[in-house]
């Protein structure tokens, strides 16, 4: 079994090891939730199929589907430290599709020297959160259609009352309603190493 350290390419390693100290999480009051009264999370339904290419994911890399049954409250600080490991990913990897990179449709896999495509990309933050004091309970990867009806993955940040999107097609850390997305597929947030169905935002908002 692979360590999340074993897979840090050189471009980040370094900016992952500096932004681990402040990972510090203050008092609840002032967790970015605390004046937030109404839950605004991704609808969660039925189990689904994994993702074409997610097969054997959580054997490869174990942290992809760890749950250690506990949640933080995040506040203005551990936003900080999102919000800058969301930028650096998505400055420092370069984007080639898994055609170029492995030559088939689809493999989900930590960047490597060359790059990756956006579910390296969420792996990769994912993977950087959880070293940088995240709970990997909160840290969960979704498919969705994009704007253009293109597919692509994102990792998702659960705050305890809202959903927010980490991209590698924009710098911004959005609520997942503001992203115009249509949300598909989320890893199970009971067991992350299955796939529920969502079917919300996007297209489908606007024919329910």
């Amino acid at each position: 079994m692979r360590r999340m350290k074993d897979f840090v390419p050189k471009v980040v390693a370094g900016s992952v090891l500096s932004l681990a100290i402040f990972a510090s999480f203050a008092h609840p009051a002032n967790a970015i939730d605390a004046k937030k009264t109404l839950r605004d999370m991704l609808p969660t339904k039925t189990s689904v199929s994994a993702p074409a290419g997610a097969s054997g994911l959580c054997t490869r890399y174990d942290w992809a589907c760890a749950r250690t049954g506990k949640t933080r409250p995040i506040d203005l600080a551990a936003m900080a430290v999102a919000q800058k490991i969301n930028t650096v990913a998505n400055r420092k990897v370069r984007p080639v599709s898994d055609q170029a990179q492995w030559s088939i449709a689809e493999r989900w896999s930590l960047p490597t020297a060359r790059g990756g495509d956006c579910e390296d990309y969420a792996m990769l933050k994912k993977m950087m959160l959880i070293q940088a004091g995240f709970s990997p309970d909160q840290l969960l990867i979704a498919t969705v259609l994009d704007r253009q009806r293109r597919s692509h993955a994102v990792l998702i940040l659960r705050t305890g009352t809202q959903d927010l999107v980490l991209d590698n097609m924009t710098g911004r850390i959005k609520h997942w309603r503001d992203t115009g997305y249509t949300f598909l597929r989320l890893q199970d947030p009971r067991r992350p190493d299955r796939w529920v169905g969502v079917f919300a935002g996007g297209v489908l908002a606007k024919i329910s």
